[in-house]
């Protein structure tokens, strides 16, 4: 059984280039770190390992060559197995088209247990790629865990935070889980980790490796366009008022009325 966990490299927040005619990212050449929110799915997926002492945890990522450095991180964390996907084929693509590829990989490895993501990729943030993945490969899907009851070969129960508390889930496995970081703290690499690391040499996919339809894959397979990129507004200074909570209270009914709020 195979524990896999979805990672992405993203842009260091403070190095974020984009490509003004394509709508997208540019990752060659930047700075790059591990998705925060992918160490807690690493950590997780270590954690399955551990408490039940069965499965091989599988470090997942699609990306440029340089993701390698994001899978020596996770190989480091304790991970067994590091697979890239690589492929200039499979630049550009949107959460549809990168989660049909990761559902593709997933195919090809076999054997899913569990597939561990985290919450959401800060450089995008719109937490898709989880429940697309799940719908890819037709299995339940558990978004938000913030902690897992139970867990063994047929069955996993977790907690899932929500606006109003938490709910307690239930699914069959194989199952896609979405992490959110309360649920654990990532582990600091280990010496013998570090040096597994400086050894790993990845396994590198591209489309030929498997078996993908070229029109769900890449720029051409993503059905999301960016139409324009521009720097926010400058925000202005606000207004300051003093007066009795009477006084306070027209002015405000008043700026109301001239915004035609009311």
């Amino acid at each position: 059984m195979n524990i896999i966990v979805c990672i992405k490299q993203v842009p260091d927040t403070q190095d974020v280039k984009m490509d003004p005619e394509r709508g997208t990212l540019i990752r060659e050449g930047v700075k790059s770190i591990v998705n925060p929110f992918d160490l807690y799915a690493l950590e997780e997926g270590i954690r399955i390992k551990e408490r039940t002492g069965k499965g091989t945890v599988v470090a997942l990522t699609m990306g440029p060559p340089q993701a390698e450095e994001a899978l020596k991180e996770a190989i480091a964390m304790g991970v067994d197995r590091g697979i890239l996907i690589t492929d200039k084929a499979f630049a550009g693509a949107d959460t549809l088209a990168t989660s049909y590829t990761l559902a593709k990989a997933i195919e090809k490895i076999g054997s899913p247990w569990v597939i561990v993501c985290g919450r959401q990729a800060i450089d995008g943030d719109t937490a898709q790629v989880g429940p697309e993945l799940a719908a890819w490969l037709d299995v339940p899907q558990i978004t938000y865990v913030s902690k897992i009851l139970e867990i063994d070969e047929k069955r996993i129960k977790a907690e899932r935070l929500t606006d109003y508390g938490y709910d307690v889930v239930e699914a069959t496995v194989p199952c896609v889980i979405t992490v959110n970081k309360e649920i654990n703290e990532p582990r600091l690499p280990s010496l013998r980790g570090m040096m597994k690391a400086k050894r790993f040499k990845p396994e590198i996919w591209d489309s030929s490796s498997m078996d993908v339809d070229r029109k769900y894959i890449g720029l051409e397979g993503s059905p999301t366009r960016v139409i324009k990129i521009f720097a926010p507004p400058q925000k202005i200074g606000g207004q300051k008022h003093e007066g009795t909570p009477e006084e306070l209270a027209k002015i405000i009914v008043k700026k109301f009325e001239e915004l035609k709020i009311i």
